[in-house]
Order: C-alpha cells, then sequence, then structure tokens
C-alpha cells in the first residue's frame, strides 16, 4: 500500500494521465508491489526551491510498509526512480529530491481499519 507524492513547480500539463500511470508502474516496480495497491497524488504548480534555486524541480514522497526500511532498499528505489524522472521530465538529476518514510501496517487505514488487521 505505497504512497507517492509528488510535488513540483512543473505546470499541471507536464503530469498527463499517461505520465501517472507510467510512474505508477516505475514505483511498482521499484519496491516491488503491486500496481493497483499503489497510491499516488501529484501537486503541480508550486512556489518551490532547491538548492537555491526556483529552476524547474520535483520533490517525490515515497511511503509504504516493508519496503523503504534501510539504506540499501532506498538506493535501488532512488536509481530507478530518478532515471524514470529524468527520462520522461526532463530534469537532471540535482533539480529531484525524494524522501523515502517506512511505514509500520499500524500506520495505514484502511477498509475501516489498519493493515495490522487485514
Amino acid at each position: 500500500m505505497p504512497f507517492i507524492n509528488v510535488q513540483s513547480n512543473l505546470p499541471a500539463s507536464s503530469f498527463s494521465e499517461d505520465f501517472l500511470k507510467k510512474l505508477c508502474s516505475c514505483a511498482a516496480a521499484a519496491l516491488g508491489k503491486p500496481e493497483d495497491r499503489m497510491n499516488m497524488v501529484v501537486t503541480p504548480g508550486l512556489p518551490m526551491l532547491i538548492s537555491g534555486s526556483c529552476s524547474p524541480c520535483l520533490m517525490l514522497s515515497v511511503s509504504a510498509i516493508g519496503v523503504t526500511d534501510t539504506a540499501d532498499k532506498n538506493k535501488e528505489h532512488s536509481a530507478k526512480i530518478f532515471a524514470f524522472l529524468t527520462k520522461e521530465l526532463g530534469l537532471t538529476e540535482d533539480r529531484i529530491m525524494i524522501q523515502f518514510h517506512a511505514l509500520q501496517p499500524h500506520q495505514v487505514g484502511k477498509k475501516g481499519t489498519v493493515m495490522s488487521f487485514l
């Protein structure tokens, strides 16, 4: 049940439905999760600054149970997601930041309960 949150100063037109589906596939494959378990929100057109510059940029947050809890795992996830974003959006790696958050099953609600009980 990964959550992907994308924030960017790129315009909404940069994030078509096709792009969202491709990002979902990329992230699901990188994390080893089924696509139908992915949850994604994209917020475009934000005033943003990365590394002292307001040039086009993107911040992506990945929150997931059991797959974002070590540096080695996140290094692999990062490489795959960076490759996708640089190719699809034309951003250089220095204009992209990714945050990884390890979730516990009791921190994710679904179907009126939490994942610990599903």
